[in-house]
């Protein structure tokens, strides 16, 4: 009886102390001095992001919204609209915490932060970027502010984790240039699929999609080559012959070489009616 009373009491202690801290912040919402403001924004900032605990995070951005505009040109404002963009990147709102590191370091160029905000504009680009198979405008956008930020700080607090994304975001773009060239290929549009593979092959050299594109492309001439008319089948099996030596150079003992040898054998069986 006595700890389930004492369990009561301390559920109505907690929230009695919910209800005065809303009533307070919200007193301060209220408030016309900025000072108590500024001080109640950076305790939540710094709370919020030490116990990755959202609700302070939004209060601190709300308040933070409230008085940034009122400390430009004074000494707190460096440090406010870096606490607004980070605020805003700690609860992942990858839009809007971009456009405020940029504002801090077009006022705050030689800011110590200025590492910081730099490599965050990148993060959030990378964080933006969509699955492989949707548009890829994030992902270039990401890549090339990850490349801003590894230019910028060769020796950077952030280089190894820079070049992680900057190797994912890649390996993104090549799936999806991989994918749509075997699209072609499964669709059989054939001619459309040996352009795109050749097109992959040049643009990814050091790709792990590599085997397969150069297999693909073999099998897409190939079948481009067995239904064609006669009168351009010689030329096209010719060719398909040319791709598998490309194949073979590469990849002698490749995982597609059995594959790829049933056709060979089909192909010099045409070609002898020739």
């Amino acid at each position: 009886m006595f700890l389930r009373t004492m369990k009561k009491g301390i559920l109505i202690l907690g929230l009695l102390m919910v209800t005065v801290s809303c009533s307070e912040y919200q007193k301060l919402l209220k408030s016309e001095e900025t000072a108590p403001k500024y001080a109640a924004a950076e305790k939540l900032y710094k709370e919020g992001e030490q116990e990755d605990n959202k609700k302070k995070l939004r209060k601190a951005l709300t308040l933070l919204e409230k008085i940034e505009p009122e400390f430009r040109g004074k000494p707190q404002g460096e440090r406010l609209v870096f606490m607004l963009g980070d605020t805003y990147y700690e609860l992942g709102d990858y839009f809007n915490a971009p456009f405020q590191f940029e504002r801090f370091l077009q006022l705050y160029p030689n800011s110590q932060k200025a590492e910081e905000a730099r490599y965050k504009i990148a993060s959030s680009f990378y964080h933006r970027s969509p699955k492989f198979n949707l548009d890829q405008t994030d992902t270039r956008k990401a890549i090339e502010e990850l490349q801003v930020y590894l230019n910028t700080y060769p020796e950077g607090e952030f280089v190894s984790t820079a070049n992680d994304m900057a190797t994912d975001l890649r390996i993104k773009l090549e799936k999806k240039a991989y994918e749509i060239a075997k699209q072609y290929h499964h669709t059989e549009f054939y001619k459309a699929a040996i352009a795109s593979f050749n097109n992959f092959l040049a643009d990814y050299p050091g790709s792990p999609f590599r085997e397969a594109a150069y297999y693909y492309r073999f099998d897409s001439a190939y079948k481009l080559a067995i239904n064609s008319f006669q009168v351009l089948m010689e030329e096209r099996l010719k060719s398909a012959k040319e791709y598998s030596v490309s194949y073979k150079k590469y990849y002698p003992q490749g995982e597609y070489l059995p594959q790829m040898e049933a056709s060979l054998n089909e192909i010099e069986k045409k070609l002898q009616n020739f």
